[in-house]
């Protein structure tokens, strides 16, 4: 496989997102022409966003899922044309912390630390434990304080399905999450959103090292009133590890 033909495409920055900017980057229908694995969120922070096999799924905030529709805005997301360039089998492992920790082992055997990767992990659980959100269409509202009025934690106990995640190096921290973040998707299609913690029983996966980035850079006015340095490292690290 030339890796060169991998890339991430991205909607917009991590930064703009944590400040506010929560408006329609680009449609569902289109961001689908630049990938068919990824994650992401949707205009005013209305669900957490699984894309898995060419289709788009919106995670409610009851952890129920549903296509997302073509039309539907995307204001940060990122995704690629997914192709597997190792797989490894996984058993028990009873921590996200511990499930990171040995998938950045696999990736620092690669040499891959300061390149990008999707990874696709199908498995069993025994407990996943994820949210998701409402939106909210309050303007320069950050993201943090959006999620502590529409965030809702909830439970997957003994289920199956599939682990997207998305690895950024620690140097592009600010333009998505350093290390990784995981959505989780069930196999009949049901359940979902952004995982806080899991307890796997066994699973398979599949990594896909990516060397390239394009970025969609929001052309409204609105997107330069936000100052992005200001984006706060421990706000978007709470975002992404936090209930509350």
């Amino acid at each position: 496989m030339n890796l060169d033909t991998v890339k991430y495409y991205q909607v917009s920055t991590l930064q703009a997102l944590a400040l506010g900017f929560s408006k329609s980057v680009i449609t569902v229908e289109e961001l689908l022409r630049h990938g068919n694995t990824g994650l992401g969120t949707f205009e005013d922070v209305d669900g957490e966003m699984i894309v898995l096999d060419g289709k788009c799924y919106r995670a409610q905030n009851n952890g129920v899922i549903v296509i997302a529709e073509p039309e539907r805005g995307v204001p940060f997301a990122s995704v690629c044309h997914f192709q597997s360039n190792r797989t490894e089998n996984l058993g028990k492992m009873d921590t996200i912390e511990n499930l990171k920790k040995w998938l950045t082992l696999r990736i620092e055997e690669d040499f891959g630390l300061n390149s990008m990767y999707a990874v696709r992990i199908n498995g069993e659980f025994s407990k996943v434990d994820a949210r998701s959100e409402s939106g909210t269409q309050a303007h320069h509202l950050t993201l943090k304080d959006a999620l502590s009025v529409t965030q809702r934690a909830f439970i997957f106990e003994n289920i199956k399905g599939s682990l997207v995640c998305v690895y950024y190096p620690d140097y592009m921290d600010g333009i998505n999450a350093a290390g990784w973040h995981m959505h989780f998707i069930s196999e009949d299609r049901k359940n979902g959103g952004h995982v806080f913690d899991i307890d796997m029983i066994q699973g398979n996966v599949d990594f896909c090292r990516i060397t390239n980035l394009e970025i969609k850079i929001p052309d409204t006015p609105a997107f330069d009133t936000y100052a992005l340095k200001g984006a706060s490292k421990e706000e978007i690290k709470s975002v992404e590890q936090g209930k509350n």
